[in-house]
């Protein structure tokens, strides 16, 4: 069968060289499905509530804050270590449309404990509709993908196994979903060390969550904990922001 051969797009050598990345990672993932009503509820009545992303990467670099192992990624150079970050950065997956092509593209967003609700959301929200040349992450990534693969790998080898450099280029977690196209248990990877993904809110007020880590950084014990932070921090900490930032407007009601 005589076919077509196509040439491969920058962003797909983009997921090309991040699968690459991702192959010699040991992950293993925990599900759970998290009770958030009080989340719902605040969400409900906020008047210009945060998307879910925005959310989730706030409360798991929260949790992050607290508990050490959450920011710590693996080094290989100069030699194998656990490298402690000193904040968590998060890098969200972004669909786009480039080119009448579907794509995804990794928006870094560090220290996003320290920042509003409204601010995590607003940089994820203007990396979807931005042109890519406006978002410094973007361009910084595309520069990289445009290198000939020796340079390519060198690059990223760079950006792997330097501690340092995993915070400036890969972040210490990531947060990944499909839920905004009819959801689905996504088990996403990526370089590591930590990986978010949730599903759709279910009718009895739950959101499934899963958590892929790299096995060599810490244990499932730690993660469980980890995962009944995050529904407190949800519950809690970004309920309450939610309801500080102002109700919807009350409609009256003629008589």
């Amino acid at each position: 069968m005589r076919g077509q051969s196509k040439n491969i797009s920058l962003p797909r050598r983009l997921i090309i060289d991040l699968m690459h990345a991702s192959m010699g990672v040991p992950f293993v993932s925990l599900s759970r499905s998290l009770n958030i009503r009080p989340l719902l509820e605040a969400r409900a009545a906020a008047q210009a509530p945060a998307g879910w992303a925005a959310m989730f990467v706030k409360a798991f670099a929260l949790v992050a804050r607290d508990e050490p192992v959450l920011r710590t990624v693996y080094a290989k150079w100069p030699w194998p270590t656990f490298y402690e970050l000193p904040d968590s950065v998060a890098s969200v997956a972004i669909a786009r449309r480039e080119n009448g092509e579907e794509c995804v593209m990794p928006q870094r967003i560090a220290c996003p404990e320290a920042m509003t609700l409204a601010a995590v959301d607003s940089e994820i929200r203007r990396a979807k509709t931005a042109p890519v040349a406006d978002v410094p992450m973007f361009r910084k990534i595309m520069r990289v993908t445009r290198l000939p693969l020796p340079l390519r790998r060198l690059f990223w080898a760079v950006g792997l196994n330097f501690g340092r450099q995993r915070g400036n280029w890969f972040g210490s977690f990531a947060v990944s979903s499909v839920a905004a196209y009819g959801g689905g248990e996504l088990h996403p990877i990526t370089p590591g060390p930590f990986i978010v993904s949730y599903g759709l809110v279910e009718g009895d007020q739950t959101i499934h969550v899963v958590i892929r880590w790299d096995h060599r950084v810490t244990d499932a014990a730690p993660i469980a904990r980890v995962l009944t932070r995050l529904e407190q921090a949800l519950n809690t900490e970004i309920a309450a922001e939610l309801r500080a930032a102002g109700a919807k407007p009350i409609r009256a009601v003629g008589i």
